[in-house]
Parts: structure tokens; sequence; C-alpha cells
């Protein structure tokens, strides 16, 4: 039976990644449930305080990361408020919109009608402004997978 216990802690920590590109998916609550899980179907002896206040402080980080690297994508490229609000409502509904690449299509689209709307940026500058979100969104998947990989492997060791 420990297999199928394994399996379900596993099969929550693939669905986190599935989360880092769709941010529908709120990944970091999928790899919390698979501590819990394995706490429920194990036990939480092996979880010191140490181990959650380390594994706080990752998910206290994958939010800030996700936030920053946007931010910095946009303004680097001469974004404002209106470009990060853009790209973050883009990056949500756009998987809706169009499956698979709205994900990459909607931050770059909601970035870019942001400045043009509320800050009447030029169509150039605008689209120098999505490429930016794009770039952030990039930086922030990449940064948030190292990050919950060293979350799992310090997991995996504590429970070993």
């Amino acid at each position: 039976m420990d297999w199928v216990y394994w399996g379900i802690v596993i099969i929550l920590f693939i669905i986190s990644f599935i989360g880092l590109v769709y941010p529908v998916i709120p990944s970091v609550l999928f790899i919390l449930g698979g501590y819990v899980l394995y706490g429920l179907f194990f036990s939480f002896e092996d979880f010191s305080w140490l181990f959650w206040t380390v594994q706080i402080l990752f998910v206290i980080l994958l939010f800030g990361a996700d936030y920053l690297a946007n931010m910095i994508g946009i303004k680097k490229y001469g974004g404002t408020k209106a470009g990060i609000w853009g790209s973050t409502i883009g990056m949500i509904a756009g998987p809706f919109v169009i499956p698979v690449a709205g994900i990459i299509i909607g931050p770059f689209i909601g970035a870019v009608l942001g400045e043009l709307i509320v800050n009447k940026t030029s169509f150039k500058q605008s689209l120098k402004i999505g490429l930016g979100s794009l770039i952030g969104f990039i930086s922030s998947v990449f940064t948030k997978g190292i990050i919950q990989v060293v979350m799992i492997i310090y997991f995996i060791f504590q429970v070993s």
C-alpha cells in the first residue's frame, strides 16, 4: 500500500510543475499538499520545525519570484503598473482564451494592451514592454522551477 501513497504524493508534485506554466494551478499548494499527505499516510515525525521553517521561506520566495520577475521584465523595457497589471491579467486569462499558446501570448498581449489603453504608450514601445513581460514570465517559470525542485529534494532527504 505504501507505493499507492507515494504515487499520490508524486502526482501532487508533478501537478505543481504543471502549475509553473498554468498559473491557475497553485503550484506551491500541491507541494505542501504532498507534504501533508505524506504526514497523514506515514508520519509527521520526519518534519522538524527547521523543515517547516525552510519550506515556508521557500513558499515566500516562490511568490516573490513570480511577482519580481514579471515586474523587472516589464520595468526594464519601460513599462508601468498598467503593463504589469495587463500582463498579470493576460497570464491568468490567456490559457482560457487561447489554450496552450495563451500562456505565452496572454502576458504579452495583456502588457501591450495595458500600456496602450491606460498610458497611451506608442505601439512600438508597447510591443517592447510586452516582450519584457514575456521575458519576465519565462524567467519566473525557470526560477520557480528551480525553487520547487529544491523544495522537493529537501523533502526527500528529510523523509529518507
